[in-house]
């Protein structure tokens, strides 16, 4: 094996291994640090020349992202996800329609807007209503994760690694909306009759009483209508172009355009809310993999499996290939890498990913960003909820949705 092929394999091995456990000894860096070094290492090592690192590097998938990223930083600032909250938050008074409502609202939120800006919003009001009425919290919070993963699989907008599959397949909004839509409502009504289950008897202690739950209750929270109607407008707008053939980086990129001429709102304030470390990930990963694919490794990987009739876009092994790498390295760093064996592959094997990928997210609390956004805001509040707690609910819901999605494959092929 030439230098250059081992030196490769040596630091795709160690950025991969550091992003699955989230660090490297002795170093305080999290996933993105580590995906960087591993774009500086492959460079370095001249694995790849800087040019061709740079071009590995997909900009309309980064531009789509940092366009709605935009969009949702103004309906985050100008109090639109609060409010929205805050009335969820007064129908505690019957628990089981308060879980079904949040579910319900959080799922359609994600699934056009990014779903970590949903949590991120939701969960402080949530968790204090909840505590406020008396109630546990702890399910109404895993509902929240759990509804923002399955509802935002349903788009190519939802969350980062749908984004990519979009760009990289070139795949039809409205399409992939219509295929992907029916499993992830029934997933997330699964999700809502199992949670019920799980916690039947523990949602609280106002459940089939008369009086209100809720003592002293927090008043409206403030916003600006004129800004809110802007935002809403902006992501109403995008969302229609999406059906078009305006390419969509550039339909988002206008609409975060648009939004940033303002009078009022501060576009470092704007600016402060996006997610640059989601960002830098996915520069560092593009040039990663470019740099692994130049050893031949994944070429042979999918012949081999094609020669012991394992073809990846089986959509069963995708389903367990996608849902095992998103618990293993998170979802994005999955769905980077499993892309490269896709190429060519029929639309049905690009929705299958995105679904699997997605909805694995649900299974442990290292499996999605959603769960930790939730996991640690609820900390600062008090309210702690424990990998086993979060496990016992998130592993029966994600094999459940899961096998909605091989239901559903079989279901199309069967009548189709």
């Amino acid at each position: 094996m030439e230098l250059s092929s081992l030196l490769c394999w040596l630091i795709f091995g160690v950025a991969y291994c550091g992003i699955a456990v989230g660090g490297l000894p002795g170093l305080t860096i999290d996933r993105t640090g580590i995906a960087l070094l591993g774009a500086i290492a492959m460079v370095a090592a001249d694995v790849l020349p800087l040019k061709t690192a740079l071009a590995a590097i997909d900009a309309p998938t980064l531009l789509l992202l940092f366009g709605l990223m935009l969009v949702s930083a103004q309906l985050r600032l100008s109090g639109f996800y609060t409010r929205t909250a805050w009335a969820l938050s007064r129908m505690t008074t019957h628990p089981k329609r308060f879980l079904l409502v949040l579910m319900a609202a959080s799922g359609a939120l994600s699934a056009v807007l990014v779903n970590d800006i949903v949590c991120l919003a939701f969960t402080p009001v949530v968790a204090a209503a909840a505590m406020r009425a008396r109630l546990n919290p702890v399910p109404y919070l895993i509902g929240l994760a759990c509804a923002s993963n399955i509802g935002s699989a349903a788009t190519l907008i939802g969350n980062p690694q749908n984004m990519l599959i979009g760009q990289v397949a070139k795949l039809d909004f409205g399409r992939f909306l219509l295929w992907c839509g029916v499993p992830s409502a029934v997933s997330l009504a699964a999700a809502y009759g199992l949670l019920l289950g799980r916690y039947r008897g523990r949602l609280g202690a106002c459940e089939g009483t008369t009086e209100s739950c809720v003592q002293n209750p927090d008043p409206e929270p403030s916003g600006d209508a004129w800004q809110i109607r802007k935002g809403l407008w902006a992501a109403g707008a995008v969302m229609a172009l999406f059906f078009t053939q305006v390419p969509r980086e550039l339909t988002a990129l206008v609409a975060g355009g648009v939004l940033l001429c303002s009078r009022k709102m501060d576009v470092r304030r704007l600016l402060g809310l996006i997610d640059w470390s989601l960002i830098m990930l996915f520069c560092g990963l593009f040039v990663v993999i470019a740099g692994f694919e130049t050893t031949g490794a994944l070429g042979q990987a999918v012949a081999w499996l094609s020669r012991h009739g394992v073809p990846l876009a089986n959509p069963t092994v995708l389903v367990a290939a996608g849902a095992a790498l998103s618990n293993l390295v998170s979802n994005v760093p999955a769905v980077m890498l499993l892309v490269r064996f896709l190429d060519g592959a029929q639309a049905e094997a690009w929705y299958v990913l995105a679904l699997a990928s997605t909805f694995a997210g649900n299974l442990i609390t290292i499996g999605s960003i959603a769960n930790l956004i939730v996991i640690e805001q609820a900390r600062g509040m008090g309210v702690t909820v424990t990998f086993r707690e979060h496990a016992r609910a998130g592993v029966p819901v994600t094999v459940m949705s899961l096998l909605v999605v091989v239901a559903w494959v079989w279901l199309l092929n069967s009548v189709f």
